[in-house]
Order: structure tokens, then sequence, then C-alpha cells
């Protein structure tokens, strides 16, 4: 896979790759419609196309993020429609087979509004977009549709399968990475020790996926 990123896009990493991962191993529906949200660079949506998703849509709320999202697709054959924006704007005109989320999970003391720690920056438990998507998912799936989240530990693993169960969904944690700190967790690990997310002198967070699935409407 070839993908360009600009500055200011979030490169893909550790996260990125195991929800690819789960993704391969899921596997996807014949002719799928397939949703990624926060897509970044649009490694995800790539990956979907390459595994022989029939439709391909990308959202992002950073325009040059979603344009780079479809530079990559094109860049590697696969189509991908690209939508500048907020995920909740789909709910109520569109449905999907397979929903992928990379969301921002990184506790940060704001919600920032512009620049690129957007794309990592989430509140002060990490939860601000994780909530959010978490409402909105059995909205933006059809019948017998799938889920795939990845997120940290940190970001309570348990809170986002309990809000996916109470929205009627079958959810479970099916996928789980250590990785060690990168430089932004690195950077405030004295804010997170204080905060009470990490344990003092830790510097490494487990990686999850949770896959979530409509079982009957």
């Amino acid at each position: 896979m070839w993908l360009l990123r600009p500055p200011g896009v979030y490169r893909p990493q550790e996260d990125t790759w195991l929800l690819a991962d789960a993704l391969r191993t899921a596997p996807l529906p014949p002719r799928a419609t397939v949703l990624d949200v926060c897509t970044g660079t649009g490694a995800l949506a790539v990956t979907a196309g390459r595994l022989g998703a029939a439709e391909v849509t990308a959202v992002d709320v950073s325009r040059r993020a979603a344009a780079t999202a479809w530079m990559n697709g094109w860049v590697n054959g696969v189509p991908i429609r690209t939508v500048r924006g907020h995920f909740g704007y789909l709910v109520g005109s569109e449905s999907f087979d397979v929903v992928l989320a990379n969301p921002p999970y990184v506790p940060a003391a704001r919600v920032p509004d512009f620049g690129k720690a957007r794309a990592w920056d989430a509140g002060d438990r990490g939860r601000a977009i994780l909530d959010r998507l978490c409402a909105v998912i059995p909205l933006l799936l059809n019948d017998k549709g799938m889920a795939l989240i990845v997120h940290s530990e940190l970001c309570d693993s348990d809170a986002t399968v309990h809000q996916l169960r109470g929205a009627n969904l079958k959810a479970a944690v099916i996928a789980r990475q250590v990785i060690p700190f990168g430089p932004v967790m690195r950077s405030r690990a004295a804010w997170l020790e204080s905060a009470g997310l990490i344990e003092p002198g830790q510097r490494h967070e487990e990686l999850v996926v949770i896959r979530a699935d409509v079982t009957s409407r």
C-alpha cells in the first residue's frame, strides 16, 4: 500500500494496523458498503477496498485529511468517496454494512477545534469523540452490520463495550496489543499520572479493537 501523508494528517501507526488486521480476519460481507470514520490518510478505507468492499466512504473533519484519503484511494486503485465533516452528519441519510473507526482518543486537557491535534486529543478521559461515536454507530449500521473500533485501554474499553451493548449491539474486545508510549503520550505522562489514568512510571499502553454487531432490529 502506497500512502501519501501531507503535514498535519495523522500518520498510520500501530492502532491503524491493528484495526486493519482485525478487518482482514472479520471478514467483509459480500459487496459490503464501508464507512471509515476519522479516516486520516484513508489507510483503513484503502484496506477495505482491497479486501473487496463494493463501496467505500471516508469521513474526517479535516479538509486536508479528506483530500488525502481520496488521493490515496486513487494511488492504490480503490475508489473512495470522501466526506469532509463530522460522522454524525451521516446519521439519517446513509447506513453501511461495516463501520471502521480509529477516532481521537488520547486524554488531553481539552478538545481542540483546529490544528493537527484534532486527530488525537479527546478530552480529559479520552472519550469526547468515543462517546459520540458509540451513540451513533447503531444508526449508521445496516441490518447484520458490523463495526470495528480501535482505541487505548486508557480510555476504558469496558465503557465502550457497555455503551454498544446498551444500544442492542453484540460487542466484545477481539484484539489487543501492548505498545510503548509515542511522543504525545510521553510528553504528558506526568499529567496522566496525576489524573490517575496510568500508574507511576508507566510508559506503555494497551490498544484494543472492539467489534460490535447488529443481531436484530
